[in-house]
């Protein structure tokens, strides 16, 4: 996401002058695939200090496992440095809190990288809200579908560990709170949900036998199992396109990584996340989201609606056509007018990773935002932190079985960070 383009595309402006991973491994992978950047320097995960002070950086780049991003970021703030984040910018609402309160005593500032902010469609929608189009927001309904697929490569990985991904409702679902929150423009204030595991983890129905510690490279039973059965024929030729999972040819197998594969059993008893997931989440401008996500469907997409008191936004998109058992259609904007006719609106579609957001996003980030737009597409700290605490009050509404306010996962009384 970083590394290429910086040669390909920005080395004019921009170059990398250190890397620091706690897996010596990736940094052989790193020279491999990247030879041009066969000199810059590789730091343990504990020399973050050894790396400051030999390379001069003016940009700390975090992407490394989600609980790390934290320690790293708010490092980096105290060294007056700015921050490109991946998403989510923390695993908890008290470090973000922490985040925040760092970057005012800093001359550094956070950007987190969300990137679905750039698909064409969704910068349409922020478009037409911002003319007016719809009024005054008054109601969302978004629902999110992962296919058997990209929704199990969760549970193959670290991401099924709370204690490291915050869960799914923060992993993956601050990409989905931010969208909304950024198109309607309007604070987070509360948030009911339920949530269950009910594909995965060693109660899944369709687990072949309930055995911890398999995996999918070597284990006995993937003729027996539906999920692995489905993408991947007997002879292990098939090959299945998931930019989310990209495989490389390492010294570990197929995987370059030291004492981690990312193919562990979707069906072990130590998986302690959701794969389901409704919320509604109460707005302080007064907008409701409806809310849901699933982990396990037949195909891949969302469907979404906004209401607002001048009229409604529809679409619906099919994330990976490639991978769902029937024809899908190009993605259109549904416009209905409280009062008036149906229009339908094309949006001139690009090429590149998440529906073309990806090139869009780096522009911006190596090159500045471009001033001429009437809306931030960037995320700052604040953004990042509204996104992660609903994810947080997901899961704990859940847990708790009761409403969580947003200020309760914000909370300065309960703001630290981990540092090892």
């Amino acid at each position: 996401m970083f590394a290429k383009p910086i040669i390909n595309d920005f080395s004019f402006n921009s170059e990398i002058v250190g890397i620091l991973d706690y897996d010596e491994l990736r940094f052989e992978v790193f020279r491999e695939r990247f030879p041009k950047h066969h000199h810059v320097q590789s730091y343990q995960e504990h020399q973050f200090e050894k790396m400051i002070q030999e390379t001069n950086p003016d940009v700390i780049i975090v992407a490394g496992r989600d609980d790390t991003h934290a320690k790293y970021i708010i490092s980096a703030l105290e060294h007056n440095l700015d921050v490109i984040s991946e998403k989510p910018m923390a695993t908890r609402g008290s470090d973000c809190r922490a985040i925040i309160e760092a970057e005012k005593k800093s001359k550094g500032k956070v950007t987190v990288t969300f990137n679905y902010r750039y698909t064409p469609v969704h910068t349409k929608i922020k478009e037409l809200i911002l003319d007016g189009k719809i009024g005054r927001v008054t109601s969302i309904d978004l629902n999110w579908y992962l296919d058997t697929h990209h929704g199990s490569s969760y549970f193959k990985r670290w991401n099924r560990n709370r204690d490291l991904s915050g869960g799914l409702s923060i992993h993956k679902s601050t990409h989905h709170f931010d969208l909304v929150n950024w198109w309607i423009d309007q604070v987070p204030e509360e948030v009911f949900a339920y949530g269950a595991l009910n594909y995965y983890g060693s109660e899944g129905e369709l687990n072949p036998s309930k055995k911890d510690h398999r995996h999918c490279g070597t284990c006995l039973e993937t003729e027996d199992c539906e999920y692995y059965s489905r993408w991947n024929n007997r002879l292990k030729r098939a090959k299945v396109e998931d930019e989310h999972l990209v495989m490389l040819e390492g010294k570990q197998g197929n995987f370059p990584y030291s004492e981690y594969r990312p193919d562990q059993c979707i069906f072990d008893s130590e998986i302690n996340i959701e794969d389901t997931y409704t919320a509604t989440v109460k707005y302080k401008e007064g907008a409701l989201l409806s809310y849901s996500v699933n982990f396990s469907l037949p195909y891949e997409g969302y469907r979404l609606a906004i209401n607002g008191t001048k009229g409604r936004i529809e679409t619906l998109e099919y994330h990976a056509p490639k991978r769902a058992p029937f024809p899908t259609p190009v993605q259109t904007i549904d416009y209905y007018p409280l009062f008036g006719s149906k229009e339908i609106i094309h949006v001139v579609h690009r090429e590149g990773g998440h529906g073309g957001g990806d090139p869009l996003l780096l522009e911006d980030l190596f090159l500045g935002e471009r001033q001429n737009k009437p809306y931030q597409r960037l995320s700052g700290a604040r953004d990042g932190a509204y996104s992660v605490a609903v994810g947080e009050a997901v899961w704990k509404s859940a847990h708790k079985n009761r409403p969580i306010t947003i200020e309760e996962v914000l909370s300065k009384e309960k703001a630290s960070v981990r540092h090892e």
